[in-house]
């Protein structure tokens, strides 16, 4: 009868060992670490779309107000209309992320020549109907602030041909105005410029600040 006995817990250790194998356990790791990391990346891509939504209405604001004040500094010394120069800065720009905003601190495409430092790239004009490259030289700032300044400089003082080249913006009672005043100056090829100008600031309330 003892011997009975230990046989049969023999055969129940080899059946037991018989279940679990090496390879049965590595396959139950292996399942748990790919389910694990497939949950980690998916909240991972949730987290990423979250906060692209989240903060990128911010970043645009940040860069309203970023320039905002100085805009309203710049209207008390040579009179243009901060939403302008805040709309502007931003449609020129692509919210101060071009290159050109970038590596030269210029928020308004302002072109350059004769002595002043330049930097010669690609633009989009729209000559004849159609919108066509270019190679421009632009002028390069040391900051963004002197980019404004000179920005809204060429207002007060015009052109070297003609002085009064935009005095209807600096006159102008409002920013739809001013739009079309900028418009009719000649200050950019694209037809559509001035109603890009007045989406952005109603969309963004620009006016509040002039």
């Amino acid at each position: 009868m003892p011997l009975k006995n230990q046989s049969k817990k023999k055969y129940k250790k080899k059946k037991l060992n018989r279940r679990i194998t090496p390879s049965y356990v590595m396959i139950v790791l292996f399942s748990f670490v790919f389910i694990f990391l497939g949950t980690l990346y998916f909240l991972a891509q949730e987290i990423t779309e979250d906060q692209v939504t989240q903060y990128e209405p911010l970043e645009e604001q940040e860069f309203i107000v970023q320039i905002a004040d100085y805009a309203k500094v710049l209207q008390d010394k040579y009179g243009i209309l901060p939403s302008i120069s805040i709309a502007q800065a931003i449609l020129e720009s692509d919210w101060g992320t071009s290159e050109l905003s970038i590596k030269n601190n210029n928020y308004y495409g302002i072109k350059g020549g004769g002595t002043e430092p330049t930097v010669t790239m690609t633009t989009k004009e729209f000559v004849e109907g159609e919108w066509i490259e270019v190679k421009a030289d632009f002028r390069k700032y040391a900051s963004w602030q002197e980019s404004m300044e000179d920005h809204s400089e060429l207002f007060a003082k015009g052109t070297t041909w003609n002085e009064n080249q935009y005095a209807k913006v600096l006159t102008a009672n409002d920013y739809k105005e001013a739009a079309y005043a900028l418009q009719e100056s000649g200050y950019a090829t694209d037809p559509d410029y001035p109603g890009k100008l007045i989406r952005l600031i109603e969309q963004y309330q620009l006016d509040q600040y002039d």
